[in-house]
């Protein structure tokens, strides 16, 4: 009989020395949640004794108050009646605690005690709000980025696609989208190939890749020209865990790049057109001095009296013409003044008369015949004559090429704006 007393106390302090032992402060609840114990963990950070605890009930510690809980959302009682471990965190004062209950059963499975235990998670609940905040401010980068953003899964499937992406794509990610891989964004193919860029470290892969300018495809089937930057996520032993990439839609670019190539067409028409005029001032100034001599000796072969009639008719017309092309050439030297523009108050039917003189001989003219319809009001101007003749020259050649060979084109001027109805070619 003392044999077996003293078997029960060794295990009694066996058992006592377990509960010590625990790393949390603890404490033993009876099933009226009446405390009838602790650990000296639980002693020491409360400051309390045996006599200071005892038969004070559970929500005394647990919950700092005075009067019991609601039965329904009272922890313990969930545990004596699941047999399970139940749980809850509770914030006093600057700390976060998470008190841990679990049943001690009996010889016959019924819940004989409560064990609860006190665990400091002030850290943690911390760590975990610094967390939440990297998380949020990530997200809000993603987001607000003015570039598409889009991840997807080792499988390729879309886990995340930002506002702009959205927009760009002109889908979603979700139940009702139509975009929930990466294929959908690429034509045929374009997908693995550019997986298999980004792993060859070759030609610069290495798990980054820079693409200035790729074609990708939204959800109405419409393609789109980007510029492109996709990286392979890893996972902290280094294996591939995830893709992402960011696109730049090159819309504006591409139309900034063709005004360009434009401008510098243009430009570089204007710079033959100067060349032109330089050639028209030389070659004009170079045939002058021959039509002046054919002008000053045909003047006087008519002045002879000697000679035959018939010569004079020859010598008559010879003047006419010779008066023409010298015409034609002044004409030429108004065309080809290369100087910035150079206002002054002009005649508008001078400058009509002065640009046809320059194209009515040409073969395109043949069979076209020019009218004109000037008005004998006195209309001045103030512009730029050479740019005028320019102008109006290019206008009746192109209604020229528009009419296959032959037709009238009709020049008409008015004084007043509401009536001025330009030329027309018929």
């Amino acid at each position: 009989m003392n044999k077996d007393l003293s078997i029960s106390a060794d295990e009694m302090v066996w058992q006592n020395r377990i509960f010590d032992s625990l790393s949390y402060p603890s404490v033993i609840i009876s099933p009226d949640k009446t405390l009838v114990g602790a650990n000296k963990k639980f002693y020491e950070a409360f400051n309390l004794s045996f006599n200071e605890i005892f038969g004070k009930k559970c929500y005394h510690t647990f919950l700092y108050k005075d009067t019991p809980c609601n039965s329904d959302q009272c922890t313990i009682s969930k545990v004596i009646k699941d047999k399970k471990s139940h749980s809850f965190t509770l914030k006093h004062h600057y700390r976060w605690e998470e008190r841990v209950f679990s049943p001690i059963l009996d010889d016959n499975g019924d819940v004989a005690y409560v064990i609860g235990s006190i665990r400091d998670i002030t850290r943690t609940k911390s760590l975990e709000g610094q967390l939440h905040g990297v998380k949020e401010f990530i997200s809000r980068v993603i987001h607000s980025s003015a570039s598409a953003i889009i991840a997807a899964d080792r499988q390729g499937n879309i886990n995340l696609m930002n506002s702009v992406a959205k927009e760009l794509f002109g889908d979603y990610n979700g139940g009702e989208g139509k975009i929930k891989h990466t294929e959908q964004l690429y034509p045929p193919g374009k997908a693995k190939e550019i997986m298999g860029m980004l792993r060859n470290e070759k030609i610069g892969g290495a798990g980054k890749l820079l693409i200035p300018r790729t074609t990708i495809v939204n959800a109405h089937g419409k393609n789109i020209e980007v510029e492109m930057s996709a990286a392979i996520i890893y996972d902290e032993k280094g294996n591939e865990s995830a893709t992402m990439a960011i696109y730049n839609d090159l819309k504006d670019k591409i139309k900034i790049e063709n005004e360009l190539k434009m401008t510098q067409k243009q430009l570089s028409q204007s710079e033959k057109m100067a060349s032109l005029g330089q050639l028209a001032a030389g070659v004009a100034h170079e045939i002058n001095n021959p039509l002046t001599g054919i002008l000053f000796y045909a003047s006087l072969l008519l002045e002879r009296k000697d000679i035959d009639e018939s010569m004079v008719e020859d010598l008559g017309y010879i003047l006419e013409d010779a008066n023409r092309c010298k015409e034609i050439v002044k004409s030429l030297l108004v065309y080809s003044r290369s100087q910035g523009t150079k206002k002054n108050i002009v005649q508008l039917n001078d400058i009509v008369q002065q640009s046809l003189a320059l194209i009515r001989d040409q073969k395109k003219f043949r069979n076209i015949k020019i009218k004109k319809a000037l008005s004998d009001e006195m209309m001045l101007i103030n512009a730029d004559t050479s740019k005028l003749n320019q102008v109006l020259i290019n206008l009746v050649i192109n209604a020229a090429d528009a009419m296959n060979g032959s037709g009238t084109i009709t020049l008409t001027t008015y004084k007043e704006k509401v009536h001025w109805k330009g030329f027309s070619g018929n």
